[in-house]
């Protein structure tokens, strides 16, 4: 529904209700020197049609290239129904269910969100939801330091495969509180943990580990479940949500699981939408579960025995007063958790399985490809899911350019990250054989342009 101002009447009733005679007389309290007469660099004001139409010529500027980039966001094929029925007005305006008898429907579809999180990570309580995977690591870090209280140092130890994004956020958020974040050993042929080298005597109070990592490889994380709680710690997963359909849960990690698990979940039905929004999920064991941020639906029943749903477990200050709250998340992504729910609903256990053992074939048959071209060499050996990282003899960004000339994302540029030339490449199912031949054609010549 078009927005509908107030007519110059309306304005004029209410000033003289208000007992002023306009609205600059509403704001006299701000000094004179603080004001301005007009914004620069603003244009003039659109119509509705107007701003329509200027949205739809800047949206086809962004064409309809093939996109081959992974690296925390995935194109994945997102059935129609999925936004058609998240974006039916019960669903796309429904607002914070404080109410809940007059909100129903918008807990019990957080309810179904988390019990489905819950059966992918393999742990015992969801929360719903968070901004998104990168500021989830700064909440379970925190979350870590409030649950593990017998360690001090509010030192969090990330494996090599954590995104180094998902750090920099951390530390913007959780550094400032005193935590700090410091980097395991690697394994400069695997990419993984180098268990011969990992430090003792650090008390961290949680050691985070990727899996599958940012570069698409696959960790010893039954092993590093384990050495984390010998050593006192915390064990933070974060996982991609469309892997789960096929590898072993956080949950099962280890003798104990891990302990908490967070993620993106943009490949649940979202969107790439250049950049966004996209919201970030959250797992716990049960024993955890008073220090978890972001809202919490339970399950009960009315004085007639009927089912009914309701926030639980936390204060409504969790979300509305700074200066009380555990965190600070409020509204959040409620929008995204419905398309992933009923992404989800629709695709079920089996539709999930597929998406994921056909973006990981379409992955390995693009790295064959690839691989075969001279000078593309793989940058770590060992098992990987759904991405590779290809070590390449030239620098990377004019081959992306040469390819985005070709209306082909390429993939992402990893060289500033492991420092050598160095490129992360991800094919979905929405990839077919062709696309994936007629990669694999343009790279090869846009390798042959550029000579040795």
């Amino acid at each position: 529904m078009p927005f509908i101002p107030h007519t110059e009447k309306d304005t004029s009733e209410m000033l003289k209700v208000i007992g002023v005679e306009s609205l600059a007389d509403l704001c006299d309290e701000i000094p004179a020197e603080l004001k301005i007469e007009h914004l620069e660099h603003v244009p003039e004001a659109l119509s509705e049609m107007e701003i329509s139409r200027l949205m739809r010529q800047r949206a086809k500027l962004d064409g309809s290239p093939m996109c081959f980039i992974g690296a925390g966001a995935y194109e994945h094929h997102i059935p129609t129904a999925v936004w058609d029925i998240a974006t039916r007005g019960e669903f796309y305006s429904a607002y914070t269910p404080y109410q809940a008898e007059a909100s129903q429907g918008t807990l019990q579809t957080i309810y179904e969100y988390q019990t489905m999180i819950t059966e992918l990570t393999g742990l015992d309580v969801s929360n719903a939801s968070l901004y998104d995977g990168a500021s989830a690591l700064a909440e379970a870090s925190l979350m870590a330091v409030r649950s593990n209280r017998r360690v001090k140092t509010a030192r969090i130890l990330l494996a090599p495969g954590v995104n180094p994004v998902y750090q920099q956020v951390a530390e913007a958020i959780a550094g400032a509180q005193g935590l700090t974040f410091e980097r395991l050993p690697q394994n400069v042929a695997s990419g993984n943990v180098d268990f011969d080298r990992l430090p003792a005597g650090r008390e961290p109070v949680a050691v985070v580990v990727q899996q599958p990592s940012f570069t698409g490889t696959l960790d010893d994380v039954d092993r590093l479940t384990d050495w984390a709680h010998a050593e006192g710690a915390l064990l933070i997963s974060i996982v991609n949500p469309t892997s789960l359909a096929i590898l072993r849960p956080p949950g099962q990690w280890g003798e104990q699981g891990a302990d908490i698990a967070i993620g993106e979940g943009q490949p649940l039905g979202i969107p790439m939408s250049s950049g966004g929004p996209y919201f970030g999920f959250m797992t716990c064991q049960q024993q955890h579960v008073r220090q978890m941020p972001g809202r919490i639906v339970g399950r009960t029943t009315d004085l007639d025995g009927k089912p009914g749903f309701a926030l639980t477990l936390q204060a409504r200050e969790q979300h509305i007063r700074r200066s009380k709250a555990t965190s600070n998340i409020c509204t959040n992504q409620g929008l995204m958790v419905t398309a992933a729910t009923i992404y989800m609903s629709l695709l079920g256990y089996e539709g999930l399985v597929n998406v994921a053992n056909t973006s990981h074939a379409n992955t390995m048959a693009l790295a064959e490809g690839l691989t075969r071209i001279k000078g593309v060499t793989r940058l770590y050996d060992g098992p990987c899911f759904h991405e590779v990282a290809l070590k390449l003899d030239r620098p990377v960004a004019p081959l992306l350019t040469a390819l985005a000339d070709r209306d082909i994302l390429g993939g992402f540029d990893l060289t500033s990250f492991v420092g050598t030339d160095a490129l992360l490449v991800c094919a979905t199912e929405t990839k077919t054989q062709a696309d994936i031949e007629a990669y694999v054609a343009a790279f090869a010549d846009v390798m042959a342009a550029r000579g040795d």
